[in-house]
C-alpha cells in the first residue's frame, strides 16, 4: 500500500519561510518520482514542482521558481520543499504526489497523494 505524509505547515508572516516535508512509504524517491501540489480556497489545483525518480531533475511552476526548492537528499523516501520569501499567495493546502518529468514537463498522479498540510501566510 502506497502512503505519503505530509508535514511542516503552519502560519507564517510574508517573507519568513517554511519547510514541508513528505514521507512515503510503500514506493521510493529513487523509482518513483515526488511532487507537490497545492490548492487554494476557491480555486483549482496547482502544480508546483517535482523531483524525479530517474535522474534527480527537479522542476518548478513559474509561480514558485526562485523561492521554493524541492529535495531528496540522502532518503529514499522522503521530499522536502523549502518555501523562502512566502507571500500571502502561496496560502493553500499542501499535498505531497507521485509525479514525473518528461521533456521539461511535469505529470501528476493524483491516484497517488497525500492527505495535505495546510499553510497560511499573513501580509
Amino acid at each position: 500500500e502506497v502512503r505519503l505524509v505530509e508535514s511542516g505547515g503552519g502560519s507564517v508572516q510574508a517573507g519568513e519561510s517554511l519547510r514541508l516535508s513528505c514521507v512515503a512509504s510503500g514506493i521510493t524517491v529513487d523509482e518513483d518520482g515526488l511532487g507537490w501540489f497545492r490548492q487554494a480556497p476557491g480555486k483549482e489545483r496547482e502544480g508546483i514542482s517535482c523531483i524525479s525518480g530517474a535522474d534527480g531533475a527537479t522542476s518548478y511552476a513559474d509561480s514558485v521558481k526562485e523561492r521554493f526548492t524541492i529535495s531528496s537528499p540522502n532518503a529514499r523516501n522522503t521530499v522536502y520543499l523549502q518555501m523562502n520569501d512566502l507571500k500571502p499567495e502561496d496560502t493553500a493546502v499542501y499535498t505531497c504526489i507521485e509525479c514525473t518529468i518528461q521533456a521539461g514537463k511535469i505529470f501528476y498522479n493524483h491516484d497517488v497523494t497525500g492527505q495535505g498540510t495546510r499553510v497560511t501566510v499573513s501580509s
